[in-house]
């Protein structure tokens, strides 16, 4: 019975930001939906993320390469399946999701056998070894120019003058409530208490009967599926993808949002996804602000987020050790 209600209680707060998603998106101008719609893209992969590192302890330092082995799934689909219909864009993700899963099954394997700083040197290489391959095999993959991903128009129901980014905001937040939805679910059963045991103590988690090395894998394939997931909207978004739109930043970038949003928990990793988005569009105003020359303003643009990134989550751990998520306000006594 417990179990109904907690299941039947996730559905609820689903249902309820499905619908407070849908009423922002007729009240934000077309810029704010996009961006919305990138909270949205970012919201999957780090709340994978924070399965993994957050609930079992395992450093990875390669989501953005994960992320662009979904994008470019769903590039080379879609430019097979241009034309066919709305279905081609539910294939091309699902599509996405199996290959980087694959993906992570793999990494999983070998990350298994490492801890610590072998295991980040691991997922580190891969960050940099799947652009290089996009780079490489320019036939396939169109070198740094990188490919366009056909996107069908809003559906003709929905109206002729249906505005796209409002669209966009509903296609990737429908891909992260469902993200949410099944990671809730995951992560309060079974599965989590098995996480949480292998992080803490795998010595204890052997003996309690756990199998440390699947749990470790089946951790880095969730968290890969969700990596692909956001990847294959980001490529939506984009409506193209080259290596350039995955740098190794990137996956240090979500290692530090889901740090600064609060490790081990799933609204940690709303406020992680939210940071990715508003910390660069601060920078981007901070140097529209400041009146140098170009060459200086392209550096600051380069630099100046992953600096804002830093201080932040330097403020954010001396005030919060828990992250963003494990502030709450205090009851006054009566």
């Amino acid at each position: 019975m417990p179990e109904t209600r907690r299941r039947t209680r996730h559905l609820l707060w689903t249902v309820a930001a499905a619908v407070l998603i849908v009423a922002l998106t007729y009240v934000l101008p077309p810029f704010r939906n996009y961006q919305l719609a990138t909270v949205g893209a970012y919201l999957c992969v780090t709340a994978g993320l924070t399965v993994l590192t957050g609930l079992n302890g395992q450093l990875s330092l390669g989501h953005g390469a994960l992320m662009a082995t979904g994008a470019y799934t769903v590039a080379l689909l879609q430019e097979r399946l241009a034309g066919q219909g709305q279905w081609t864009l539910l294939v091309s993700v699902v599509a996405a999701i199996a290959v980087t899963t694959v993906a992570g099954g793999i990494v999983g394997l070998a990350a298994a056998r490492l801890r610590g700083p072998y295991l980040a040197g691991l997922t580190l290489a891969v960050a940099v070894v799947v652009p290089a391959i996009t780079s490489t095999f320019d036939t396939i993959f169109n070198s740094d120019q990188g490919l366009s991903v056909y996107v069908d128009p809003p559906p003709p129901a929905l109206g002729a003058t249906f505005p796209y980014e409002r669209w966009q905001a509903w296609l990737t937040w429908t891909g992260a409530l469902l993200t949410m939805l099944v990671l809730a679910t995951l992560i309060r059963g079974r599965f989590g208490r098995s996480l949480r045991a292998v992080r803490d103590d795998e010595a204890a988690a052997r003996i309690a009967g756990v199998n440390v090395a699947r749990t470790q894998v089946l951790a880095f394939v969730v968290s890969a599926a969700c990596a692909g997931l956001g990847g294959a909207l980001f490529a939506v978004l984009a409506q193209s993808v080259s290596p350039g739109a995955f740098p190794l930043s990137l996956s240090l970038f979500l290692v530090m949002a889901i740090v600064i949003g609060g490790l081990g928990s799933l609204a940690g990793a709303v406020w992680g996804a939210v940071l990715l988005v508003a910390l660069p569009a601060l920078t981007h105003s901070v140097t529209d602000s400041i009146n140098v020359s170009p060459a200086v303003a392209q550096r600051l643009e380069g630099n100046l987020p992953l600096a804002l990134f830093g201080v932040t989550l330097v403020v954010v751990m001396l005030a919060a050790p828990g992250g963003i998520a494990s502030l709450k306000p205090r009851r006054r006594k009566a």
